[in-house]
């Protein structure tokens, strides 16, 4: 089996290498910016080389290049390997963006697209509320038409970077009378107003990433809907397409080579904690995983490749399961190998550090995994579509 791209793609990543390693760290005057300085001086280069946001029309802000799926898989491999800032903002960049592009209107793409890639707009997800999680139909914020502008009431919580946040979109119940799923818009909104309080929620690796959002008779105007007035239920099932679809491969395969190194220089009655048998045993089958993860990640890039989109949609939501499982496994092997080491909490100073060269930084790893199983829909919810949509299987029992 050839798992090669091919000479023309070979020629193509030895092209972005070398760009990468004359752009990326920064050197010269470019060293004395500001990090955010930095990260959109990157960025403007990358997308004047073609080798960012290659499929969003220039007008937008991006390079306008012919879809290829091939040389999207290169430059994301190349990109997170050389720790470019390829991924500025993920609420974004990720997600409300390809959102616009698709389903927004067209003074919302000029609007908000370009900015957004640049780095000047920093954007939140408003989902998830304290009784409407994985039942995310069940939310209860409201959003009332008055005049001209949209009045918004309630309360969303685990808001991802809401702190440094200038924008949101969220869903908000503008149709109380309608059916559980008809009766919900999809609403951008300025976070900068009187109305919206934000308050931090300290996770147990001490870092502070979520919050709760209040919203007190917060305004937004009438336009600032994305799609028809009720479907925002169909906006979001869009928008959550490419939520999951964040993640690759790449992160997993350096994980687990740092684990290895790990595994390396621990001990385990005396001897290379590599050379124990329990640990061999668990190692080889975490490898076993990350191949299966990558083999499988090729094959759905050769069905878009090929124009058999069709073939994608399973194998993404199992993708990101078995990915969230694996990624699970290898932080609870690298946990059981530091020993005593994982009683120490990390602190302000390591956190964030993704190195994972230091015990602080796999307990970090471990604590932050927990949450890999709900983010971008929980994995039970994962399992029932992929059973019921996916397989046919019998849907699952559920109050009336």
């Amino acid at each position: 089996m050839d798992l090669s791209y091919g000479p023309e793609y070979d020629a193509f990543r030895a092209d972005l290498q070398a760009f990468l390693s004359q752009s990326w760290p920064p050197h010269g005057n470019e060293a004395d910016l500001d990090a955010r300085q930095q990260q959109q001086h990157f960025i403007s280069k990358a997308v004047a080389a073609g080798y960012m946001h290659r499929n969003i029309l220039a007008k937008y802000g991006g390079s306008e290049q012919p879809a290829d799926p091939l040389r999207e898989a290169i430059i994301g491999e190349e990109m997170e390997a050389s720790g470019a800032p390829w991924r500025l903002g993920a609420q974004g960049v990720g997600m409300i963006v390809p959102t616009l592009l698709e389903v927004g209107a067209e003074w919302q793409r000029e609007q908000f697209v370009e900015p957004t890639l640049k780095g000047e707009y920093v954007w939140c997800q408003g989902y998830s509320e304290p009784g409407a999680g994985s039942d995310l139909a069940s939310l209860r914020s409201t959003a009332r038409l008055e005049g001209d502008e949209w009045v918004i009431n309630g309360h969303k919580i685990w808001t991802s970077d809401a702190q440094d946040a200038s924008y949101m979109f969220g869903m908000f119940r503008t149709e109380p009378e309608a059916a559980k799923h008809a009766g919900i818009s999809y609403l951008l909104l300025k976070m900068d107003q009187p109305g919206i309080d934000v308050r931090p929620l300290r996770q147990l690796t001490g870092a502070v990433h979520f919050n709760e959002v209040f919203f007190d008779n917060v305004r937004t105007p009438a336009n600032w809907i994305v799609g028809e007035r009720g479907q925002g239920w169909q906006v979001a099932r869009v928008n959550l397409k490419y939520e999951r679809n964040l993640g690759g491969g790449g992160h997993t395969r350096r994980s687990y080579h740092a684990l290895v190194d790990l595994a390396r220089r621990t001990t385990r009655g005396g001897r290379p904690a590599v050379e124990d048998p329990e640990i061999r045993d668990r190692l080889a089958a975490i490898e076993c995983r990350v191949r299966c993860i990558e083999t499988s990640r090729m094959r759905s890039l050769s069905a878009v490749a090929n124009r058999e989109e069709d073939k994608v949609g399973l194998s993404m939501l199992v993708g990101k399961l078995y990915q969230t499982d694996t990624s699970e496994l290898i932080v609870r092997l690298a946990y059981d190998l530091i020993g005593s080491d994982g009683l120490l909490a990390p602190t302000d100073a390591t956190w964030g550090i993704r190195s994972q060269g230091r015990s602080s930084d796999w307990v970090d790893q471990y604590l932050f995994s927990l949450g890999g199983a709900i983010a971008a829909g929980s994995s039970n919810i994962q399992r029932n579509i992929i059973g019921e949509r996916g397989l046919g299987l019998p849907r699952d029992l559920r109050a009336s």
